[in-house]
């Protein structure tokens, strides 16, 4: 079990960074709430959890002990799996995933894709008592600045493509929001505005 890697930071998008420890590049599966915690440093610390398939060993990693807690606890709920809870945690940052859970709103749970009514019902009572003598509070806001350079767009429809997104579909949707909220200017947040309304 690989419990954590701290290295240096290869390669860094919405959706995977790529950690070279002792010269061994690890290819880790991130949310896009740890992409925002990673920034640009080039000294990189990530906590792990290996996901063992038939066809595939793949590692996840996250910028807080806290954040993997809350991976494992999803991952422990039925028909869960570690897409979905990498999903639920780039729709939302920890806090706001623990308070949906903590408060039992289906809707918020529902809002994240691959999650329908059953699912995040099974959820919220798989996990309200697990979480319910967590704190939290909210936090994270959006960023303010000029129109969303064509990287930032570029960047946002390739982390959305490899989270499953019809490419098409995903297009449209950066369009509108590029459109209507010229505000919304940073890959993180024209990623979360787009999973609202994918």
């Amino acid at each position: 079990m690989i419990h954590h890697l701290k290295g240096r930071l290869v390669e860094k998008t919405p959706t995977f960074a790529v950690i070279e420890c002792a010269g061994v590049g690890y290819q880790v599966h991130i949310s896009l709430h740890t992409f925002q915690q990673l920034g640009t440093d080039e000294l990189a610390m990530l906590h792990t959890h290996m996901v063992v398939r038939e066809d595939a060993q793949l590692l996840y990693g996250f910028a807080q002990p806290d954040e993997r807690e809350l991976f494992l606890m999803l991952l422990s709920v039925s028909g869960v799996g570690a897409n979905t809870a990498r999903m639920i945690l780039s729709a939302m940052d920890p806090n706001t995933a623990r308070h949906a859970i903590q408060q039992g709103d289906v809707n918020a749970m529902k809002s994240v894709k691959g999650i329908g009514a059953k699912t995040a019902q099974r959820i919220i009572i798989d996990l309200q008592d697990k979480l319910g003598a967590l704190s939290s509070a909210g936090s994270g806001s959006a960023s303010l600045g000029g129109a969303p350079s064509n990287n930032s767009r570029h960047d946002a429809l390739v982390a959305l493509t490899t989270l499953g997104f019809d490419r098409g579909r995903c297009e449209k949707t950066l369009d509108q929001i590029v459109k209507e909220s010229p505000e919304v200017d940073a890959v993180e947040d024209l990623i979360k505005y787009a999973l609202k309304r994918l």
